[in-house]
């Protein structure tokens, strides 16, 4: 059986995705919420775990590999490398007294998220809006996803690549240097 055809698949696509949403908004509510650092950081990888869920049900594999090669991979390997290596890691951080300003800030930012996405005309491949050049030019990107976007890195957009590699190395060394000063 193929995911994604017939009501079969279209169930069980459906069923994955609830599953996996869920898991990650509580995990993403777990880390905010949990005063134990190490804790929460083993949450932030289940969230950020979700997300590549989300994204290969989005059929985007290339940014699902990316995620788990360098978020779930790398920075959550730096970020409990770095609580391990911190002192008085049960006191946690001090409560402040900004608790409702900043959930006030996080409704207004979700209500104003939520309008600009309801409010918004999307482009829905196989639509009538789209004519049949787009048509074309879509079906290619989504069957050739992976080809065509490092066609796009390495040809078109080479320099902004390679300014990205230039800020990650600075940021990597960046934080070697404040290391090595304690």
């Amino acid at each position: 059986m193929i995911l994604g055809e017939g009501t079969e698949g279209a169930l069980i696509t459906e069923l994955v995705f609830w599953v996996i949403a869920l898991s990650t908004v509580v995990s993403a509510i777990a880390v905010v919420q949990i005063r134990d650092l190490f804790r929460a950081s083993l949450f932030l990888i289940v969230t950020l775990l979700g997300v590549a869920g989300l994204f290969i049900l989005l059929r985007a594999e290339f940014l699902a590999g990316v995620q788990l090669m360098v978020y779930v991979g790398a920075i959550s390997v730096l970020i409990i490398f770095a609580i391990l290596m911190t002192r008085d890691l049960e006191e946690g951080s001090t409560s402040h007294s900004f608790r409702i300003p900043v959930a006030l800030v996080s409704l207004i930012l979700m209500g104003v998220s939520i309008y600009a996405i309801s409010n918004t005309e999307w482009n829905i491949i196989g639509s009538e809006t789209l004519n049949p050049d787009q048509m074309n030019q879509a079906a290619h990107v989504f069957t050739n996803g992976i080809p065509t976007l490092a066609k796009l890195l390495l040809r078109d957009f080479v320099l902004a690549f390679e300014v990205v590699s230039v800020l990650l190395l600075a940021a990597v060394l960046g934080s070697l240097a404040l290391v090595r000063g304690r």
